[in-house]
């Protein structure tokens, strides 16, 4: 186990024949090291110390073996950002029944789909969304019965009062299924992506101590939710793992309510997206510097702009450190540093992992050439449920495919390229979606772009661009071909798009991530 203020490669132990209980980790550490007083969580309805957290965590294991749940069977869990849900997920794991953690924005059938696929027996899902559960129960044969957290009628309180004593935690290994999530579904059906108890802690370990500095006196604020790998890290295994604070907020990340828990809560670590930055930046509640008490913030999801980087950092003296992680990988691999951010690239590799570029053959590219990226490191899936042959493709060996191109500069810095089937050849040469997309960033009447291949009247492929503009300005042919020119004078000529339409919103998944093949 860790030492009470610092992570040490080993906590989460990967040898098979060790036991490891996740939950027990993450939440006792802080109880042998005294702080069972210090505020673990702050949400929407007050502050829950980490004594509290480990009682909330032990009565929900006991809850759960009351509903008559074994090990190794699983619950879907499709709740808001409140203590609950940390308290349910880690409880579960302390139990060694297998929590399946799904985002919250998402529709009935999308639910019914991961329901029948996980063969959950119970679902826990937050007031608002009980109506798109309501048929589960009649339709699904393995689910056994719906428990509503929150609301006028909160079942989920009243099974966690009437709950028994705890018998104590699971006796689980480090590499045995801990829990799952759900893939976001950008290119396709959702993968039940499934991951081990070691893997949590090794986030930790591994990107948020060498990476963010995070320690004990920290209150850490991730407008990425929960059922997102990327905040599940952020505001659970990160945190816990040294005893920060964490502010929980169930809403939608509005640059309102963003801007209202970090001036309210004195955040000194911020986790958002790209898009949600962009967002910020343009907020007319803007904050000034000296109104946050930021240190540090992180991006992931997408590549980050460059532009918004700077722009970020020129108004409130802090960087954001953008990082790429994946589902598959559970958190941030390859990433920029504090006082080495280089604004257009995605970093580094982390620490602990490893990565190559590969051609379309397997094989390492040279220097400077555009290849897929790999990776390979402790916290990758053992594999997607139930899809054999997708398991097989992206997890190969030692390594993990992403999809995604890159190239790395000559300091050793990865740039980002796109995904590999949002790759463009226009003349026989690859052009990168996101390199036009950030030249039409850069331009201040725009706030947000997506660019795909549509065919010309030849059937030549040409980038297309999709535009949002920022409030107060007007689409008009003068304006496209003003942006066109933009691209021109910050790319080769030959990667400007040829159409470019004004629309009101990007298509995205409820991770924030833009889903290019419906604009194709």
């Amino acid at each position: 186990m860790a030492a009470p203020d610092t992570l040490a490669l080993g906590a989460a132990p990967d040898h098979p024949a060790r036991p490891y209980n996740a939950a027990v980790d993450l939440v006792g550490r802080n109880i042998e090291a005294g702080r069972g007083t210090k505020c673990a969580y702050i949400d929407d309805r007050g502050r829950t110390s980490y004594a509290e957290l480990e009682r909330g965590v032990a009565r929900a294991a006991a809850m759960l073996r009351g509903l008559g749940l074994a090990p190794e069977q699983r619950i879907l869990i499709a709740m808001h950002d409140t203590v609950e849900l940390p308290m349910l997920f880690l409880g579960a794991i302390r139990a060694g029944i297998v929590p399946v953690l799904v985002n919250t924005l998402l529709t009935a059938d999308d639910y019914a789909y991961m329901l029948a696929d996980s063969r959950a027996r119970v679902a826990f899902v937050s007031a608002p969304l009980a109506t798109q559960f309501a048929g589960a129960v009649a339709t699904i044969s393995t689910l056994e019965r719906l428990v509503v957290a929150g609301g006028d009628d909160d079942q989920l309180d009243a099974l966690l009062e009437q709950a028994g004593g705890d018998d104590g935690a699971a006796a689980t290994w480090s590499d045995e299924p801990c829990f799952w999530l759900y893939s976001s579904g950008s290119t396709g059906a959702p993968k039940g992506t499934v991951h081990v108890h070691a893997s949590l802690a090794r986030t930790a370990e591994l990107y948020a101590g060498p990476v963010l500095g995070i320690a004990a006196d920290d209150i850490v604020f991730s407008a990425a939710k929960l059922f997102f790998a990327y905040g599940l890290g952020n505001a659970l295994s990160f945190p816990l793992a040294v005893g920060a604070t964490t502010v929980l907020m169930a809403e939608r990340p509005t640059p309102e309510a963003v801007f209202e828990r970090l001036r309210a809560h004195r955040a000194t670590i911020f986790y958002g997206v790209p898009t949600l930055y962009a967002g910020l930046l343009a907020s007319p509640d803007l904050p000034a510097a000296d109104e946050l008490a930021l240190r540090l913030c992180t991006s992931a999801g997408e590549a980050l702009p460059a532009d918004i980087g700077r722009r970020w950092q020129a108004h409130f003296g802090v960087d954001i450190l953008d990082g790429i992680g994946s589902t598959e990988m559970l958190h941030i691999f390859l990433s920029n540093r504090p006082g080495e951010v280089r604004y257009g690239t995605t970093g580094k590799p982390v620490p602990g992992y490893a990565v190559r570029l590969v051609d379309e053959h397997g094989a390492d590219v040279a220097a400077g050439e555009l290849g897929e990226l790999h990776v390979a490191g402790p916290t990758a899936a053992t594999h997607y449920w139930n899809n054999r042959a997708r398991s097989r493709t992206t997890f190969a060996g030692p390594w993990t495919v992403t999809g995604d191109k890159y190239r790395q500069d000559e300091d050793g810095y990865y740039v980002y390229c796109g995904r590999a089937d949002d790759m463009l050849k226009v003349g026989g040469i690859y052009v990168s979606p996101t390199e036009v997309e950030n030249a039409l960033i850069s331009h201040p009447a725009v706030l947000e772009a997506a660019v795909v291949g549509r065919a010309d009247e030849a059937g030549l492929v040409k980038p297309q661009a999709f535009v949002v503009l920022r409030p107060g300005q007007a689409g008009s042919a003068a304006l496209a071909e003003t942006l066109k020119q933009h691209v021109k004078t910050h790319l080769a000529p030959y990667k400007y798009p040829r159409w470019l339409e004004f629309v009101e919103a990007l298509p995205k998944t409820a991770t924030g991530k833009i889903q290019r093949f419906k604009l194709r």
